[in-house]
């Protein structure tokens, strides 16, 4: 890791990402969902471009490491509850118990890591192919929740919601349980 300068593009980008959170969540809050879903676009796409150039021109910083995740957890965790909470006027809300479940899973995590920082290897709590699968559903979820709501009803989105919402709590469930498996054997997977 280059921790040379705290000051890199990918950072910038990342706190870029940071700002936009509460646009976006005015965004939600008020209804506005096609701004909302270009928010969330916009910042995904910063998340993917921070991390190609950081890769590729070696910009990796300690920095960059603890706010990258974080800037994406927040994100999320924003987009969960405002879309779970701030249901009137929505065709696709996310259902409440998918988002504790979510949040639930990210913050036992979170705070696993933060209270074993000394005692635990660090590969334990890097992503996992099912981690890495349950993020990607869960930001194919609200996507296509701000999709939705930003679009309005239409009869085809009957058996497709509750079905992604199914799908998105299944991963949450099963990543949060091989994280906690991974983090409390000697061996990590």
């Amino acid at each position: 890791m280059n921790a040379s300068s705290p000051i890199t593009l990918p950072n910038a980008l990342t706190l870029l990402r940071i700002l936009a959170i509460p646009f976006f969540a005015i965004a939600v809050w008020y209804g506005h969902y096609w701004q909302a879903c270009i928010l969330f676009a916009a910042a995904g796409f910063t998340d993917l471009l921070d991390g190609l150039i950081a890769r590729t021109f070696n910009q990796r910083s300690d920095l960059g490491a603890i706010l990258d995740p974080a800037a994406d957890k927040l994100l999320m965790t924003t987009a969960f509850i405002l879309m779970a909470w701030r249901t009137q006027g929505m065709t696709a809300p996310i259902p409440v118990w998918v988002a504790i479940l979510a949040i639930m899973r990210d913050l036992v995590i979170s705070f696993y890591a933060f209270a074993s920082v000394d005692r635990l290897s660090d590969s334990k709590f890097h992503p996992s192919l099912l981690g890495k699968l349950s993020t990607a559903m869960q930001l194919i979820a609200v996507s296509l929740g701000l999709l939705f709501n930003a679009i309005g009803y239409r009869s085809w989105m009957d058996p497709l919601l509750p079905e992604m919402y199914y799908v998105v709590a299944a991963l949450v469930l099963a990543s949060g349980i091989h994280y906690f498996l991974r983090a409390t054997t000697t061996h990590p997977s």
